[in-house]
């Protein structure tokens, strides 16, 4: 029994010991206030989380003082200098915007994509010529987004001040993505346009083996002839 006394004295001296290290620690490595500002503004970044959002903060401590005031007027301009097209939703930092003015782009087509960011990987490809209207948002009833959030009146305006004759639905190959199509394609059946989504399918220099059965059923659906 005193054994056994003995053994939970020392447990309890040791974790006792244990908590003021631990406390002592807290103490000295407490981040100074604008540090830790820093770092909470940088864990708003998405998948960006507490260690890497510190990580980067002490890794732009270590740079010049010149290239962390070029950062911050980066940032500053994101605000000031670009603006959303009130015509295409695009973002522009010129006047008029290129993006939708038919004497830079082929005004007989128009690409439709969710959001302003989904047209740079459709230019970087240079196959496609034409103008382009973002949505800002997809149909998503459970999101609470329903039809209301898609001004179809500016689309079917541009539609007939152009004579626009195909229409590209660019969304991703989500649920939202799918209704958001299917909304669409049955709003604008009357349009006397032709509307087409893009493919899905196997992607270029990919294996049968490694295509999931969801992506092999789109590519045997929407197969095309040889």
């Amino acid at each position: 029994m005193r054994i056994i006394k003995t053994i939970y004295l020392l447990f309890l001296t040791e974790n006792r010991k244990c908590k003021n290290v631990l406390h002592i620690r807290g103490i000295m490595t407490r981040l100074p206030s604008s540090l830790e500002r820093l770092i909470d503004q940088l864990r708003k970044l998405p998948g960006v989380g507490a260690k890497t959002a510190e990580r980067y903060a002490f890794r732009l401590m270590e740079w010049k003082t010149e290239s962390v005031l070029a950062l911050a007027q980066s940032l500053a301009a994101l605000h000031q200098e670009l603006r959303y097209c009130s015509v295409c939703h695009c973002l522009q930092d010129t006047k008029p915007c290129t993006l939708c003015d038919p004497n830079h782009r082929d005004p007989s087509s128009l690409c439709i994509v969710a959001y302003a960011k989904d047209i740079y990987p459709i230019e970087s490809t240079k196959a496609f010529k034409g103008m382009y209207h973002a949505l800002g948002a997809l149909f998503s009833p459970i999101m609470g987004q329903n039809a209301e959030t898609i001004d179809l009146y500016k689309i079917q305006k541009r539609v007939e001040e152009h004579s626009i004759q195909d229409i590209i639905l660019a969304f991703d190959a989500t649920l939202d993505g799918d209704a958001t199509a299917l909304f669409l394609k049955e709003e604008m059946k009357d349009w006397n346009v032709n509307i087409s989504r893009l493919a899905f399918g196997i992607p270029l220099g990919s294996s049968l083996d490694y295509v999931d059965p969801g992506t092999l059923t789109r590519a045997l659906l929407g197969r095309h002839r040889f």
